[in-house]
Parts: C-alpha cells; structure tokens; sequence
C-alpha cells in the first residue's frame, strides 16, 4: 500500500464546490471529489492547529487534558506506529509550529521530514535594520508592527524575500511532493504527508490568483484579518476575503498538479488518496473573524474530506457517516493493515463507509478551557462554564511548553504531581492550574472567548446557526452523551464540574 495524505490549513469547506460553493471555482476539488469518497459530516476535535495535529497523529482528542503543546511521551503517533510495522513515513510541510516550543516533538515521529521556510511569522530571514518607514507605507496599519518577536512583523521581512510564485512555500511543498514521488512512487508501503500552511492567514498568494477577485482596494496591503469581531469598514472586509479566495485559487491549482501526476502515473490502482484540513476560519460569518474568540460555529468546525482507498475505490460518491479528526490515524493504520493501539478513540472509516451502521452517535470538540460541543449530526450543543474566569482547570502534561515558550515559573509553582490517566500508561503527570499569568490564557485559552454561553443549535432547520433553540428534551439527551463521550476520553473530573455536568459512575471509581 502507499498512501498520500494532504494536509491543508484553514481551509473553508462551504466554500468549495463539491460541498456546494459557489464563490470561489474550484474546479480541482471538483475534480478530486470525483474521484474519490466525499464525507458531508466530517467534524474536527481539538482546536486549534497543534493541538489539532495530536488529534489527527494519536487518534484520541486532547483539549480536556491540556492546550497547545507537543506530543507527550506517552502519545502513540500514527507515523512511529507505521515505522514499526515497516513502513515509511515522509512529511513535507511550511507549518512552522512544528518547530516551535509547543510543537517540537511531531516532525520526529517521521521517518524523514522536509521544512520549507517563510510562512507566516516563520523566523525565516534575518534582517537587523529593515528599512521599516518603507515598510510602513506597503502594509496597513492593523498588520505592521516593529517588534521583531512579533509573526507580523517577522512575516513583513518574510515576504521580501517571496516575489515569484516559485518562492512561495506551498508552491515549494507540491514540488517536493513531486520530486518525492519522482523517486519513491515506484517502491511500496510508504505513507506521504503533503502539509501545507495555506489558506491560513496571512492570505497571500501570487498575483494571477488574486485578478479573479479584484475587490477595487487601493490601499495598503490588507490580507491579515484580526481574530475577533468585524469592526471594519465593507470595502475593507472585501479585500480581506479577496485575498483569502486567491489563496484557496492557489490552492486548488496545486491540488491540480498533484491529481495530473495520479493520473500520468496511474496512481489511482495503487495509492490511496487522503485530503482534509484541521480547521475552518470565518470570514465575517457570525460578525466574526477568524477562531478561538468566538463559539465553534460550524464554520471553523465541519470541514472538508476526500478519501480514495484503491482496493474499494469510490469515484463520485458521498457518505454520510459522522466522522471527525480522530478517525484519521486509525484509518491510516488500517490502510497498512496495522491494529491500532487501545487507547486511540478514533475509528477506521474505511469500513463504516461500506456499512450502514453508524461509527459514532455523536462527536466532541472544543478548544481547551472553552465549551465542550457535541454534533450528533443533526444538533449542536456548546456548554460553557458558568464563569470562564472562576473555573477550575487544569493542564496534565510532562511537556510543559507552549507555542511559542516553556510555561512560566509562575505556572510551574502552582503544580502538583498527578498519578495520570489510563492513557499515559503509568506516567505521572503534572497538573498545573491556568491562570492569568499563562502566555496561552488570552491567545487560545479561556480568556480570549468573547462568547461564552451555551448553545443549542437545530441544523436541520438552522444550517446558519442563526438562532439558537430552547428544546429541554434534546439538550438533556446531549448532555448525557456529551458525559458518556468525557468519561471515554478519561476527561479529568474537574472537567465534568466546571460544566456541572454528572460525572459517570465508572469515571468517578477511576478517578478515586
């Protein structure tokens, strides 16, 4: 078997036309969807993008133990378990957290790795004295800053350096891609993870993706939203999502190129195909930008997922089957027909999409420190603390970093050793309270939500989620699955009590 998976940042799924988009064309996605499996309720878990990737690596949701932060020692990580069954792992990528504090310990766990520089506030170039009231001028004021630890301020040295489009990091990943396959394509049992950081913001693309989309702008660059709520101006708003169409143009012409070189190659026979991204990002929806400000709307939360498997190929067809992110490690254990370990939650959606049994009756997501959701599909439910600043939680970790730093020693004094959870496999751990001090607490943590109450949305009738519904029955009904799926994740059991929610009977014997 050999398998290549393709790993977009940020990447809308309603916007595209095989989930019924018609803003921006995306005819390659089209194309893709052709030819393979479709899944219409594919839904994330943790958030956002690290985080994110342990879920998709381990196959077991992270955000009601910790936040942002690497792989843990006792974390079994998809590509490691492939290495021991004898097969190769390769990952080619721009997204710079991997090589942060915080995400240090995920490239590792391939076989081998390719880095490509300059996204985003990549510490890429070094320039001492940039000629900054030059810079000024190019670049509007909510994105330009001159402190050198800042991402804007680094991503504006960056992009001095990224003039044509062969520069362009996600340009640069497909290429190794190719050159990957050039080499490899011919030999068997390979796992290929095509990564790219685009469409995240800052949404720049090379200039023949953004004629498309000319919104009239005549003022400095503007392709950087803020996370939080729209307070600009409509013309404004326009450029901004502008330049978020042209990079989703950019790339669907990458994805293009990959599916021509499935094709010349006839992959198709042989190679399974795997295309999603960790999160969506909203554009103005909800009278919000961005994530991890505002309630986990569906936006940021059902995104997209094209799979092939040639043994069963589907060409054209649509499942319905509620998937989310964790299902991905099992998956591509079962295309190598590896038995996942025990603690991974998530399942192999490769059969289920044959079955007409369901894989799950609901799925959890949330960000750490923020509301726990619940989907069944056809409700959502977000339930928050009833004080986001008085809760009690905690982080479980024996890799306290965050993004961008270790934690604090403010952080670490309130610490205390915890005998950990099933999972960790007899690691101890510490339990570190979050307080306000933490660098992660007004970035992605509880104190940068500006919505905190809870939620229960019908889909079936309000795909938008307009307005919020008041149905005594159905939220007693998820609040009971949201507890059952807690006590399957081992949630700690503050987690149950800063929700006031019962915590079962077989979790409260565990964690006694």
């Amino acid at each position: 078997m050999k398998t290549v998976f393709v790993l977009f940042d940020s990447l809308n799924r309603h916007l595209l036309g095989a989930y019924g988009g018609k803003r921006i064309p995306t005819p390659n996605f089209d194309r893709l969807a052709a030819k393979t499996l479709t899944f219409d309720r594919h839904y994330v878990g943790s958030l956002p993008c690290m985080p994110a990737r342990r879920d998709l690596l381990t196959g077991r949701l992270s955000f009601l133990h910790r936040s942002w932060g690497p792989l843990e020692p006792f974390d079994n990580a998809m590509p490691e378990l492939l290495h021991h069954a004898g097969v190769y792992s390769h990952l080619i990528t721009d997204h710079f957290h991997y090589w942060e504090d915080g995400g240090a310990t995920y490239h590792n766990r391939y076989d081998s790795y390719e880095f490509v520089r300059g996204q985003e506030g990549d510490p890429w170039k070094a320039m001492v004295q940039p000629h900054w009231e030059r810079l000024r001028e190019m670049y509007h004021a909510r994105q330009f800053t001159t402190d050198r630890r800042k991402y804007h301020s680094q991503n504006i040295i960056n992009r001095e350096f990224i003039k044509e489009e062969k520069d362009f990091p996600s340009v640069q990943c497909f290429a190794h891609a190719f050159d990957f396959l050039d080499r490899n394509y011919d030999a068997d049992n390979w796992l290929l993870q095509l990564e790219t950081f685009d469409p995240h913001e800052p949404f720049h693309a090379p200039v023949r993706f953004k004629a498309p989309f000319d919104s009239g702008w005549n003022g400095p660059i503007r392709d950087w939203p803020r996370y939080g709520r729209v307070d600009e101006l409509p013309a404004e708003c326009e450029e901004l999502r502008a330049n978020y169409y042209a990079v989703v143009s950019m790339c669907d012409f990458l994805l293009g190129q990959l599916l021509d070189d499935f094709d010349r190659r006839d992959m198709w026979k042989d190679t399974a195909l795997v295309v999603t991204t960790d999160h969506g990002f909203l554009l103005g929806e909800h009278d919000f930008w961005a994530k991890n400000r505002m309630n986990l709307y569906e936006e940021i939360v059902h995104i997209p997922l094209f799979v092939h498997d040639p043994r069963r190929p589907q060409p054209g067809a649509r499942s319905g089957v509620l998937t989310q992110s964790i299902d991905l490690a099992p998956t591509f254990l079962d295309l190598f027909d590896v038995a996942p370990p025990p603690e991974m939650e998530g399942h192999s959606i490769l059969k289920a999409a044959h079955s007409a049994r369901p894989l799950r009756e609901a799925a959890l997501f949330g960000y750490f420190g923020g509301a726990v959701n619940i989907t069944d599909g056809h409700y959502t439910y977000h339930r928050f603390p009833a004080d986001l600043k008085t809760q009690e939680i905690f982080q479980y970790t024996v890799m306290p970093t965050h993004i961008r730093s270790p934690f604090l020693p403010e952080e670490l004094a309130g610490a205390s050793l915890s005998d950990g959870f099933p999972f960790t496999k007899g690691a101890k751990l510490l339990k570190v309270p979050v307080i306000e001090r933490s660098p992660m607490y007004f970035n992605y943590g509880p104190g940068a939500l500006l919505e905190n109450d809870t939620r229960l949305y019908d889909l079936a009738k309000d795909p938008g989620q307009q307005q919020p519904v008041t149905n005594a029955a159905q939220e007693a009904r998820l609040v009971a699955l949201m507890a059952r799926l807690m006590a399957a994740n081992e949630a700690p059991p503050e987690a149950f009590g800063r929700l006031d929610l019962p915590e079962p009977a077989a979790q409260r014997e565990m964690s006694s």
